[in-house]
């Protein structure tokens, strides 16, 4: 099965080609672009490089959500059009499960945290079993930091953070969180589109995939802006 994978959930821009069980190619960047700009050129790029004939794809994978509201959009429009023209499903796979999927054959818990602003984190917790499988403790939310520390707390096991979020909370976990624990390191802390098409083969196995057409972000929260509008109509109303 041969996929190609995209995730632009974040500030991490990331693309990668996936046949059966061998990451054929991956593009990662991480630096002061925005996606609209960096999406479709590493794309073009890691075709021609692994000489792809695109019509070869039986799948394309993206990281479907929560994180950053314009990325999910880009991501998603892209590989809907990649999907549409080709005739092949989109796999959406949720990013903190992908981020997880990182640290594969971890032992302990593995907890990705995204900033998500406001002293929130998007996040779940997860472990992998004896056959490496993912398996998910708390599904991915928003969350307040302090309140998934207390969970951490309260579950009592080992920790190894991973995302964005890391730097952002750093301190906080280590003056709050009563377990042991740690970070992942650099090349394992941040998205990445390998992650996501290998996930996407295990869910295309199970069936959960869908058409072009019918796929969509899942955001988990509103945006921003939707609730600034909300908190400035409110204010006006009880004014």
């Amino acid at each position: 099965m041969k996929i190609l994978a995209v995730d632009s959930s974040g500030l991490v821009a990331s693309v990668a080609i996936l046949e059966d069980d061998v990451l054929l190619s991956e593009y990662t960047v991480d630096y002061k672009k925005t996606h609209s700009q960096t999406l479709m050129p590493m794309i073009d790029e890691i075709v021609r490089m692994t000489e792809l004939d695109m019509g070869s794809l039986d799948a394309i994978a993206v990281a479907g959500g929560p994180g950053s509201f314009t990325g999910l959009r880009i991501g998603s429009s892209t590989v809907k059009g990649i999907a549409d023209v080709l005739h092949i499903p989109v796999i959406s796979v949720p990013t903190v499960d992908a981020l997880a999927y990182n640290l594969v054959g971890a032992a302990g818990l593995v907890v990705p945290i995204m900033d998500a602003r406001r002293s929130q984190v998007y996040t779940g917790i997860y472990e992998f079993n004896e056959k490496n499988e993912l398996e998910t403790i708390e599904p991915q939310c928003a969350l307040a930091i302090t309140d998934l520390l207390d969970k951490l707390n309260n579950i009592g096991r080992n920790v190894t953070f991973l995302g964005d979020g890391v730097p952002v909370f750093r301190e906080k976990i280590a003056e709050n969180l009563k377990v042991p624990f740690n970070f992942a390191p650099a090349h394992m802390s941040r998205q990445r589109a390998g992650a996501v098409g290998a996930l996407a083969e295990i869910y295309y196995k199970s069936g959960k995939y869908t058409d072009a057409s019918e796929h969509k972000p899942d955001y988990l929260r509103k945006s921003q802006a939707e609730r600034e509008r909300e908190e400035k109509m409110a204010g006006e109303k009880n004014a």
